[in-house]
């Protein structure tokens, strides 16, 4: 079976804020490390505890800053426009075929994903940190063809199957 979509740009906000939510999940150890510290606060006695409550926050915002700047940078540089353009895609079990018109497109194999995932109204495919195919759930045709693309996902081994 083949499923085609409908056509479909990513925005750059989207992108921004899943690539951003990927990340943070990804290195999720660094809110480790901040909660630590700021607890450490309470154990160090003296004025200079205001000082590791102010760092924490500082390098946590600093950290968060520079993620959001590497993937706002991806949307303004040229070769991140091919992301933000506008596709249809045609999926299969062998390959992915992303089309800009109806002669034009690229395949992608299916091991050139590093992981995926399924929101309420989306599936978001990681190629790497910068680049992802986010397919909203209203470009399907139909609910059996959002229901293979997830059958795929999972015999692919990208989604783990629930218990």
């Amino acid at each position: 079976m083949i499923v085609r979509t409908k056509n479909y740009k990513l925005e750059k906000k989207t992108y921004i804020n899943v690539a951003l939510k990927s990340i943070l999940r990804k290195q999720g150890w660094i809110a480790v490390a901040v909660a630590i510290v700021l607890c450490l606060c309470y154990f160090i006695p003296g004025a200079a505890t205001i000082w590791w409550f102010i760092g924490a926050l500082l390098g946590l915002g600093l950290y968060l800053l520079f993620w959001w700047i590497q993937f706002y940078g991806v949307t303004q540089l040229e070769q991140g426009k091919m992301l933000f353009e506008k596709f249809s895609y045609e999926i299969s079990s062998q390959q992915i075929l992303m089309k800009i018109n109806p002669r034009e497109g690229m395949p992608m194999k299916w091991d050139q994903i590093k992981s995926a995932a399924i929101g309420k109204d989306h599936f978001v495919l990681f190629v790497n940190k910068a680049q992802i195919i986010y397919w909203p759930f209203r470009i399907f045709n139909t609910e059996n063809e959002r229901k293979f693309v997830a059958s795929i996902l999972r015999s692919k081994g990208f989604i783990k199957q629930l218990p």
